[in-house]
């Protein structure tokens, strides 16, 4: 799963005719204009904490943020009009049904009676009451070029000689960088804990590290390694889990422990075939509900209750959560996928969200025939670009709706790569992949703040959380427009977007300068309000 991988290692067209949403009161939207990337914008130096937890929502001309212009969409065209439920698939590590946040918003299948041991609607899936757990009590897996080494019957031998090269580059890469881990950890605690002392609080940020005037030495080499530490956008406390992790990987990948592992055996199916359904449970929060941070987070971002001052908001604010964990610690199987998506489809959903990914995918076909299934059932499907600083119009990054990198099997799935909340040269995200053909759009995916496990709130980032920034702006067009379709939804928010009128940083090289065109297909980044207002009118024609 690319998506969860910490990132320091490494846009109207005219549609065919369609019908407006549910709604009670009457909007003049002839006298609203789209939003346009100002030429000349005061941008703000730092976002203080309300406007950081919230970024993704403000908007680029009021605020000077490259928000998507949600609050404004909601408080000039959405006022007072009511839309219908829109039943959002979330397909990855685990959700946190429980949350406080997201209690109200999770799916609950009616034709399900709880606990009976019953499949009282004959979905092939027992007591499904908010969605179904693929992975069972899986929670670590081999990345895919590991099961490939393993397995070298499940590809090609081209494919088979890539994933060993691969395996071969990470044992390096761990001989190398396991010290380099070790040693950043190691002043990383060190430094904390003297700041820890020197501000007397556990938790601290950035800017009151800065406030820091002491003139003795070691203070002062602690709060410079702070301040580089935070570079990497998050918590010291979440730097030092990600630093240990990537020991741990290094430490197995060196010992050889990374391929002798069988993490699939519990589960009890065969991953190799598809006609293999009868594995998993009922449990969408997982066997431990802390290892659910991401599929939670993702859910907040879509759908967390607005405005109930608890935590942050979520885009959408008449949705329903489905919980579909099929995405573990390690790289998700292709038929895992396959079948979440079938099930997402088959009980409802209108949008699907994926924020995973991968460099191999075996069993691709599986998947190619989900989406277009999805496709059949005009569902949408939301899915992360990747970040691994890549051009995956060159790069392979599953799953994908096209075969060759260059013609869609289907209309149905758009690709989102990630943007920073500053509006200059570093507004795309340095982890972000990109692809002129294979990436659609862009949307805020550094530091979002939103839900994860046990009632907690978290900054995270990545193309992981720009994908259900859209996917939350799609359930909303879908909420209020529920007679567009899946195609002119990806389509409008593809097209309704703001272009971008100057270049910026490739991977974080100020060396490398693009115009966001060159980026994207679209060169756009989404705007809930332009989105709202595109798919009003088309809803007219």
């Amino acid at each position: 799963m690319n998506s969860i991988t910490p990132f320091f290692i490494a846009t109207f067209s005219a549609l065919v005719l369609a019908g407006c949403g549910t709604q009670k009161a009457y909007v003049n939207y002839n006298k609203f204009t789209p939003i346009t990337a100002p030429l000349n914008v005061k941008k703000k130096a730092t976002l203080n904490e309300t406007e950081l937890k919230r970024w993704s929502h403000l908007d680029l001309v009021k605020d000077t943020i490259p928000g998507m212009s949600v609050d404004k969409a909601y408080n000039e065209l959405l006022k007072n009009r009511v839309g219908q439920k829109v039943i959002v698939g979330i397909v990855d590590s685990g959700v946190d049904i429980e949350h406080e946040d997201l209690k109200s918003v999770v799916w609950t299948n009616a034709k399900e009676i709880a606990g009976n041991g019953i499949d009282d609607d004959n979905n092939g899936y027992i007591d499904d009451v908010h969605g179904w757990n693929f992975l069972g009590d899986i929670i670590k897996e081999n990345l895919e070029y590991e099961r490939i080494v393993k397995n070298p019957s499940l590809v090609d031998e081209t494919t088979y000689q890539e994933a060993k090269a691969e395996n071969d580059k990470k044992i390096a890469e761990a001989t190398a960088g396991k010290g380099r881990y070790e040693e950043m950890l190691s002043a990383l605690k060190t430094s904390d804990e003297l700041l820890v002392k020197e501000l007397k609080k556990d938790n601290y940020t950035a800017d009151e590290v800065k406030t820091i005037r002491s003139k003795v030495e070691e203070v002062v080499n602690a709060k410079n390694t702070i301040l580089k530490m935070f570079s990497f956008g998050m918590p010291i406390k979440d730097l030092k889990e990600a630093l240990q992790d990537e020991i741990e990987k290094a430490n197995e990948a060196l010992s050889g422990e990374n391929l002798k592992q069988d993490y699939r055996k519990v589960l009890g199916d065969n991953p190799n075939d598809i006609t293999d359904t009868k594995y998993g449970n009922n449990k969408v929060m997982g066997p431990d509900k802390n290892e659910a941070v991401h599929g939670t987070h993702v859910s907040g971002i879509v759908g967390q209750q607005r405005y109930n001052n608890i935590g942050g908001d979520g885009i959408a604010n008449n949705v329903e959560i489905m919980a579909i964990r099929a995405v573990p610690d390690g790289d998700e199987y292709d038929k895992d996928i396959a079948l979440a998506i079938r099930y997402a489809v088959d009980n409802g959903a209108k949008v699907i969200n994926g924020s995973f990914g991968k460099a191999y995918s075996p069993q691709k076909q599986w998947v190619f025939e989900a989406i277009k299934y999805a496709a059949e059932k005009d569902v949408l499907i939301v899915h992360a670009a990747g970040n691994s600083s890549k051009d995956i119009d060159f790069f392979d990054n599953y799953p994908n709706d096209s075969e060759d990198k260059k013609t869609e099997i289907s209309d149905n799935l758009i690709t989102v790569g990630a943007l920073n909340f500053e509006f200059n040269n570093k507004l795309v995200a340095k982890f972000s992949n990109i692809g002129k053909i294979n990436v659609d759009v862009f949307a805020p995916g550094v530091q979002i703040y939103a839900t994860t496990p046990n009632d907690s709130y978290k900054y995270l980032q990545g193309t992981s959380m720009a994908s259900p920034n859209v996917a939350g702006v799609a359930a909303l067009i879908r909420s209020y427009y529920p007679k567009l379709s899946a195609s002119q939804v990806k389509h409008i928010l593809m097209d309704s977007g703001i272009s971008i009128p100057f270049q910026v940083a490739v991977g974080g090289n100020s060396k490398d300068e693009r115009l966001l065109s060159d980026l994207s297909k679209t060169g756009k980044i989404v705007n809930a309000y332009n989105a709202i207002l595109m798919a009003n009118k088309m809803s007219k024609k």
